[in-house]
């Protein structure tokens, strides 16, 4: 039988919310401030679960609507047209942009659904204090996170459509 591990918690170290900088307070009923940044520290966010929680009901609520409802319309002379986000994968491929058309379904579809699965998995597995996983907790996490930032790839992409429709080619 393995002992469990020490959490950073149990062993007196508080984490900065701003750097991120692990340290250990000189008085531990009042952590104080970050040696590196100076932001007051806390031992642990009032209400983190419960906050999390709200949050990934809220982004599931609004996953739908932002998916089923047209998010670009693109208007020329004689034509106005209006895409969902799969519409626009969908034109995106039909019009050659097999690069592109695959960037934005997994920026804009894949990675938020992963995203909601594994926060609600590591809350799942938190609340219930279960020991299965512990170590792979928190690189499921950093994985989330870095992976977030690519999130909103999509938006460039969508930015440079609509700068491509809008410009005037030269020579045209």
């Amino acid at each position: 039988m393995t002992a469990a591990a020490l959490t950073a918690a149990q062993a007196g170290l508080v984490t900065c919310t701003s750097c991120g900088l692990l340290s250990r307070p000189a008085d531990p009923a009042a952590p104080g401030y970050c040696p590196r940044c100076g932001t007051a520290l806390t031992r642990r966010r009032p209400h983190a679960t419960q906050y999390t929680w709200a949050l990934i009901v809220a982004a599931s609520i609004w996953y739908l609507p932002a998916n089923l409802l047209p998010v670009l319309t693109t208007r020329t002379p004689r034509i106005s047209d209006s895409h969902t986000i799969i519409g626009g994968v969908v034109s995106l491929y039909t019009s050659g942009q097999w690069a592109l058309a695959p960037i934005v379904l997994l920026a804009s579809v894949t990675v938020p659904i992963g995203t909601l699965v594994v926060l609600t998995y590591l809350l799942v597995t938190v609340q219930r204090n279960s020991p299965q996983l512990r170590r792979e907790r928190p690189l499921l996490y950093r994985l989330i996170r870095a992976i977030g930032r690519w999130s909103m790839l999509d938006v460039f992409v969508a930015t440079f459509t609509v700068a491509l429709v809008q410009l005037p080619l030269p020579g045209c």
